[in-house]
């Protein structure tokens, strides 16, 4: 065997369509029963495939400056021009973000995987990578115990999010025993914990729109959701790192509103109104102004200055098991610029086992596949070095 790719989630497809275009006989070893269930899962709210936006904004968005000319290969334009290429048209929703017209995720791994077996890929389902044993890769396969010693490997095992889905970071020790450096994983895109008094229960699953969300010194425009377990939603993940970082929470309830200007209208109001009162005349729906009054009575005499910037002591982050994305992996500084493992050669890596982190929005697959095509076309070009024995 001369070209392996472990994982058949985006990332690894892609890395194997790669090979197969350079010419290379490629197998894809795929633990579960069926690939991409992440893909799958992202497709049951529509299949965000990216961000239609400029380059230098989208790349922007990442915490990783390194991903920038591996994005330029394979950026918003390229994700478009791919789907389209598997018969699957998309368009571009108000918000940027960008879905297939089908609004689904099986159409368009279903025209891949029959793309990919024209071209000669491999895919073995049921292929549970367990190691190393010397310089060979061990797999539990239905046939049995199977050791294997390519030439070149990709490596698109997912990080340490939705592991019922196949990203469980197992990998993890395996690859660190060899010298490979590890940033720990730690949950992104997640919600935060909130604890809720009983009078809450009545709000949960109510959203909150037309906030400006502060943290730290960032504000960003968006809605949440209060659930039983917390805060979730767009707006709370695009500021999930900060806040994992140690900025605090709050939030400006009339973004569109000076102080002096909602402080006017408030003394205009009847003298004597109680509180609850008061913040539905100022347009609040009944979830946000539970939200302020679980979170900051006794209020003031003096509400503007509350409402422009309401402090939310969150506990924390909720479990990395529960976000949809994870940070950490493999550093930067254990890949060479052809995503090449340095302590291991001939062995690369992709998708979200990389140490990189991204909001929601399309940046994520993406990203995926735009590593996923930067490692399969690198191993491509070492295997053409490599003679056959």
């Amino acid at each position: 065997m001369r070209a392996l790719v472990i994982g058949a989630g985006p990332a690894g497809l892609m890395a194997a369509e790669a090979l197969a275009d350079a010419g290379h006989p490629v197998v894809v070893a795929e633990a579960k029963p069926s690939p991409a269930r992440k893909l799958l899962m992202a497709g049951k709210s529509g299949l965000n495939v990216t961000k239609d936006e400029p380059l230098p904004a989208f790349a922007a968005q990442y915490d990783a400056g390194w991903l920038a000319p591996i994005l330029a290969a394979f950026g918003p334009e390229q994700v478009k021009d791919f789907c389209r290429g598997l018969g699957q048209e998309v368009f571009t929703g108000s918000s940027g973000r960008v879905f297939p017209v089908a609004l689904k995720g099986s159409p368009l791994l279903r025209a891949w995987l029959e793309r990919l077996a024209r071209k000669g890929v491999d895919l073995r389902r049921r292929w549970r990578w367990t190691g190393f044993d010397g310089d060979a890769l061990i797999f539990d396969t239905p046939e049995g115990p199977q050791a294997l010693r390519p030439a070149v490997t990709v490596l698109a095992l997912g990080g340490a999010s939705w592991p019922r889905l196949g990203s469980d970071a197992a990998w993890l020790p395996w690859l660190a025993a060899r010298g490979v450096k590890i940033t720990p994983f730690a949950p992104a895109n997640m919600g935060f914990c909130m604890g809720w008094s009983p009078h809450m229960a009545r709000h949960f699953g109510q959203p909150v729109k037309g906030t400006c969300l502060i943290a730290g010194d960032r504000r960003e425009r968006g809605e949440f959701v209060i659930s039983a377990r917390g805060l979730e939603g767009g707006g709370i993940y695009t500021i999930s790192r900060d806040l994992r970082l140690g900025a605090p929470l709050a939030l400006d309830l009339f973004p569109d509103l000076t102080l002096a200007t909602l402080r006017d209208r408030l003394v205009r109001m009847k003298p004597g109104e109680s509180a609850s009162n008061r913040l539905r005349k100022l347009g609040l729906p009944p979830a946000t102004t539970a939200l302020v009054m679980e979170l900051a009575r006794p209020l003031p005499a003096d509400l503007a200055p509350l409402l422009k910037h309401l402090p939310v002591p969150h506990t924390g982050p909720r479990p990395l098991d529960e976000a949809i994305s994870s940070a950490g992996g493999i550093a930067r500084a254990a890949l060479t610029d052809d995503l090449e493992l340095k302590a291991l050669p001939g062995l690369f890596a992709a998708g979200e086992m990389l140490d990189w982190e991204a909001p929601t929005g399309g940046y994520l697959l993406t990203t995926s596949w735009a590593t996923g095509l930067h490692a399969g076309r690198a191993a491509a070009r070492r295997l053409a070095s490599i003679p056959i024995s």
